[in-house]
């Protein structure tokens, strides 16, 4: 019987889709079962049940539906290398602390778990402001609010400069977005709680990025008690725009947390 392959889970950011993980899947193939998944209301995945006036979203909700769909590519208890960039890189602590005797290793860009920093640091205070700017605008103006989105992790002026087709696409999904900032400043966890995570862990950051994931990141660097920094080209959505630079990294970091493993 052959050596089954190690398993790597992959989760991808907010208005994006496992498609993303292409390129990294391609370098990765011959030696990992690459398991990439779309998360709730992105990709083909639905959006999540029952959202009404009350309904609440949690990075639980998002884990659950994680694994439930991973499930029949692992064998029961299979441990796995999971990957996550941004809004799935805060799924992927999240699920890390939820089972971190089965994650072998933990590869991080730009988690955006803000809620793991104190209510007064610098970078919870700025996404806050951002997420209530994005609340500010009403059901009719959805456009508005994708402009504010797409305009801080990227530039100003990203979303105007996009083709009118893709303007529509983004703001087709800016109410997951809202549900996305729901579960990342609605979660309990904070610095502390990552002590847990003695797998190897790689925190990756953009050298362009907002001041408020590349603080961030080097906080999670400094609690997580395996964890190698290291700072790419690029801004927050390098793992697109910058993936030769930002995959082979991640493909090395995973060699050698094999060898660990072993």
């Amino acid at each position: 019987m052959p050596i089954m392959k190690p398993a790597v889970v992959l989760l991808h950011s907010s208005m994006s889709s496992k498609a993303q993980w292409a390129d990294l899947m391609s370098q990765l193939e011959d030696g990992f079962r690459c398991i990439a998944v779309d998360l709730l209301g992105y990709g083909a995945s639905p959006f999540p049940a029952d959202v009404d006036a009350g309904y609440v979203h949690t990075l639980a909700h998002e884990v659950d539906a994680v694994n439930a769909a991973i499930a029949s590519r692992l064998e029961p208890g299979e441990a796995f290398h999971l990957i996550g960039h941004s809004f799935g890189g805060a799924s992927a602590l999240h699920m890390a602390r939820r089972m971190p005797g089965r994650v072998l290793s933990l590869t991080l860009f730009e988690p955006v778990a803000f809620h793991l920093l104190p209510a007064q640091h610098p970078a919870r205070a700025e996404i806050v402001g951002v997420v209530e700017r994005i609340n500010a605008c009403g059901p009719q103006q959805d456009r508005d609010a994708t402009r504010i989105f797409i305009d801080y992790w990227n530039r100003a002026g990203a979303f105007d400069a996009a083709p009118p087709a893709a303007q529509d696409k983004m703001a087709g999904m800016i109410a997951k977005v809202r549900l996305d900032f729901q579960a990342l400043l609605g979660e309990a966890a904070t610095l502390d709680d990552l002590s847990a995570l003695t797998m190897p862990s790689l925190v990756m950051s953009g050298a362009h990025s907002p001041a408020s994931t590349r603080l961030l990141a080097e906080a999670l660097a400094a609690a997580l008690p395996d964890a190698i920094a290291l700072q790419t080209r690029g801004g927050h959505m390098a793992p697109i725009t910058h993936g030769a630079v930002v995959n082979p990294a991640i493909v090395n970091f995973l060699a050698d947390a094999e060898v660990t493993a072993d």
